[in-house]
């Protein structure tokens, strides 16, 4: 699969002035939440009306959708409000009823990407069909694993298709659901420029007071649109209740969010600039994590020096250290100057770190 402008074709035929928006309730719980919902959204700047019809959980006994039935509530929410559908398939039997039902957008969840027989099973169901099919990305963070399964719907013929940054999972506290990492997500870009790209903060946050500030990255790293989460009562939603916000609040959020594209030079820099900005904030974050976990290695270290009554100096190590980096420095492209006054700092903060171990 090559990238090419013709990607893009079916986001550009929708000749939006705003972000791409998808948006509606986690699950569709009961026609009358479905409808209301909708209602509250079709005079706004949402394109596409999602709802989830199965919802397997991670583990039995939860609400787990219900099922077709949901599929002829959508149908209604076309038909009275004008809006077009979007929902969640994994299995060919999905596939199948979700055409049957005219539904104009599918997505394939994070836990099917991660199976390329799910993906080819999905990609055979799928064969030829014009509808819209956006791919999230597997849970954990393997760009190849989400480029195939992308690739192999392409493959089989599907012309509209794109992608859903969902983040990954992780044993590691954050106070994300799902950790961005958001460098994969601007590789994914440099591979596939053309290929339309959607956030989900809902699923990245896993929290609603947090939504619009990763919707903000997201647009600001040159994404496509947004997949929010959206209930009228969402404290009490049957499934993912706290990261849903209500039609009133997402609305506010586009609002905030609005950007509006220019054609002349001056913004064009603009953008260029704001969206390297973006990707120099991203990754100055990551140093940041990686630095907070390299100190609590440092600060294990001192643990264990403390208790075998070691001195907290190793000269010879450091000096080890120093004379690797230096050299894995140069393959980077940076002077001997800066890596050298920059590990002098973190050995340095490490030594902190552990000498207020040993003396407590």
């Amino acid at each position: 699969m090559e990238n090419t402008k013709e990607m893009r074709t079916w986001l550009d035929d929708m000749g939006l002035d705003h972000p791409l928006v998808i948006a509606g309730p986690c699950s569709a719980e009961t026609e009358e939440q479905v409808l209301g919902i909708a209602h509250s959204l079709k005079d706004t700047d949402v394109n596409y009306y999602r709802a989830g019809i199965w919802k397997p959980r991670t583990r039995p006994g939860n609400f787990e959708g219900v099922g077709a039935l949901g599929l002829k509530w959508l149908q209604k929410v076309k038909t009275e409000t004008g809006l077009k559908t979007a929902t969640e398939v994994a299995n060919r039997a999905h596939v199948e009823l979700a055409l049957e039902h005219d539904i104009d957008l599918l997505w394939i969840g994070a836990r099917s990407t991660v199976s390329p027989f799910i993906m080819q099973e999905l990609a055979d169901a799928l064969a030829g069909t014009d509808k819209i099919v956006l791919v999230k990305n597997p849970v954990n963070p393997d760009l190849a694993l989400w480029l195939g399964g992308i690739e192999r719907l392409h493959t089989a013929g599907i012309k509209k298709l794109g992608a859903i940054h969902r983040g990954f999972s992780t044993y590691e506290k954050s106070k994300y659901r799902n950790i961005p990492e958001w460098q994969l997500a601007i590789e994914f870009q440099n591979k596939f420029p053309d290929l339309p790209l959607i956030n989900d903060p809902s699923h990245i946050t896993g929290k609603r007071d947090m939504i619009f500030d990763v919707s903000q990255t997201a647009l600001d790293l040159n994404f496509d649109g947004l997949m929010i989460e959206t209930h009228h009562d969402p404290d009490n939603a049957w499934s993912d209740a706290a990261q849903q916000v209500t039609p009133d609040r997402l609305v506010q959020i586009m609002n905030d969010l609005k950007i509006r594209k220019e054609s002349d030079p001056e913004a064009e820099y603009n953008s260029q600039l704001s969206g390297l900005r973006a990707q120099i904030d991203v990754i100055d974050n990551q140093l940041i994590d990686t630095m907070g976990k390299r100190m609590k290695v440092a600060d294990s270290i001192g643990k264990l020096k403390k208790t075998r009554n070691v001195a907290v100096l190793q000269s010879n190590r450091w000096n080890e250290i120093l004379g690797k980096m230096i050299l894995e420095g140069e393959t980077k492209g940076l002077s001997e100057e800066f890596v050298l006054k920059m590990f002098k700092a973190i050995h340095q903060e490490s030594i902190n770190h552990q000498n207020k171990i040993v003396k407590a």
